[in-house]
Parts: structure tokens; sequence; C-alpha cells
């Protein structure tokens, strides 16, 4: 996407919060494809845990734990998916033992649009969004009019102007929080414009952007050094508390020996220690 096709003043910039939780369930959207990665029988099997998975971070933190799982006596079989229905779909028809991919807004949208009753066993980890340099490196001196890209649907949006408000580049009217839309800006002294650009391509726009602010999965998948973000969302954030990634399961499961020991393994020190060192504050535990 060219980034003048995109451009848009602040004033001029809507956001539907009514697609936000539709549109994205682990910070951004995906498209619908599954393949599976483990090996062993159907959800039925007594010794077998099959969840579903997005490819990253997910289902590498899941591999990851599968030997604290087979010290419990399971086997772990992880299905990848590339989208954010078909791991609920399988979930409530009984494919799945659990699914771990989406945060509790979502699951929660997910289960009043479609009439199931899906729940969380436990909260894992968070994908803090990042504000990376473009053609401007230096946040704290922020061209006038500088171009900064940030994700098109309302949930992730609201979430990327929380962090600029933190630089101190705009000011949002007060009492504005995880909603906030670009007409909640009370103040722009840059004269900034927003790019909205779909979450999964947001990464590219950075060559075009002064600056771009973009999820944690999405960083990771671009092959973006989050190392070297200029600001991130902190695990104390709001977005932290509300948007943390979780393991669900059928309602009335949450305390089955399964979910048990996959809610065992994925808080474990193990888990802990790869999130650490293997995403480098891009992945978060909140465990």
């Amino acid at each position: 996407m060219s980034i003048k096709q995109h451009l848009k003043p602040i004033a001029g910039v809507l956001a539907s919060a009514g697609l936000a939780l539709s549109l994205v369930a682990c910070g951004g959207s995906g498209q619908a494809a599954s393949s599976s990665n483990g090996s062993g029988s159907n959800a039925s099997s007594d010794n077998v845990i099959t969840v579903g998975a997005s490819p990253s971070p997910h289902a590498e933190i899941l591999n990851a734990v599968a030997d604290e799982l087979k010290a419990d006596g399971y086997e772990l079989k992880v299905v990848e998916y590339n989208d954010y229905v078909q791991p609920n779909v399988a979930l409530s028809d009984g494919s799945l033992d659990a699914n771990y991919f989406q945060h509790k807004p979502y699951l929660d949208n997910y289960n009043q649009e479609n009439g199931t009753d899906l729940a969380s066993a436990a909260a894992i980890h968070f994908e803090p969004m990042g504000l990376y340099a473009g053609k401007s490196s230096d946040i704290k001196n922020v061209p006038d009019g500088a171009k900064i890209a940030v994700p098109s649907d309302a949930t992730n949006e609201a979430r990327a102007l929380l962090l600029l408000q933190d630089q101190g580049v705009i000011k949002l009217k007060d009492g504005a929080g995880l909603e906030a839309t670009a007409n909640d800006i009370a103040e722009n002294p840059h004269n900034i414009q927003l790019v909205e650009v779909e979450a999964a391509a947001v990464p590219r726009s950075l060559q075009d952007a002064d600056f771009a602010v973009i999820n944690g999965n999405y960083a990771l998948s671009a092959g973006l050094d989050t190392s070297k973000t200029l600001a991130s969302e902190g695990a104390d954030s709001e977005a932290a508390q509300t948007y943390a990634n979780i393991v669900a399961v059928r309602k009335g499961e949450e305390d089955s020996p399964k979910t048990k020991a996959l809610v065992k393994a994925l808080t474990s020190d193990t888990a802990k220690k790869f999130i650490e060192d293997q995403y480098k504050g891009s992945v978060i535990p909140v465990f």
C-alpha cells in the first residue's frame, strides 16, 4: 500500500469501535489457514493435549514446554492456525482441548456473537505494541507534520494513541482510554498525520513513515529488532491488564486434569525463561 493512498489528517481519521473485537484477537488480524506441527491422537485421548495456536509466539511457547507436559504424563499436540475464528470453532466442537491465541475481550465477544460457552483458564503473556523509527529516529523531536503509521482497527489504534500520548507526541481528552479514537485527540502540537494501515502491514510502512506503532507479533513476523523500539507499552499498562493472551477451554473444563497440566506448563519457570530469552521484551509473561 502506498502511504499517500492512506494518508489522513487527524481530524479526518475515523475508527470503528464496533469492529474492534471482531478484528483483533491477540493484537492483529489473520488469514484463514491451518497446519499441525505435532503428533498423536485427537483431543479425546486421555494422554494427549491438543492445543490450537497462532504460529508465533503461541505455538513456539507451547513447543518450548512440551517436556514439562511429558513429565506430567501428557503428549502435546499443537495445531497451528493463521486465522482467529477456526481455533474457537475447533475448541467448541471438541477437536481441541484448548486454544492459545486470543485475549479475554475477544473471547467474550466471540461467545456473544456465536452463542458459544468458552472460558479463560489462565492469562499467559502480553504482546506490547512498540514505537519504531522510520524516516525519523528521535521521538522527542518529532518533525512538524510527521507521518505516523498505526493499525487501522479500533482496538489497536486506541493502544497506539495511548502510547503516543505517553511519549508526549499528542494529548488525548480526559478519560480517553482503550476506546480512544483520533477524534479524542485534544492537542496535536506537531501536526502529526496518522497513516491507518491494516495491522499486519504496518511494518512495511516504516520506509515511508516517520514512525510506526506496531503490534508485537507482527514486529516478530517482520523480523524487526524488537530491542530497538523507541517506546513500548509497559507490563503494568491498562492494555497489558486487558489484552493478556489466555488459554481458552470449554466452560466447565477450567479445572480438568488436562487444563491444569497445560496451565502449569505455560506458567512454569521454563515458559517464563523461554519467553524472556526468546522475545526480549516483545512478549511479556504476566504470571
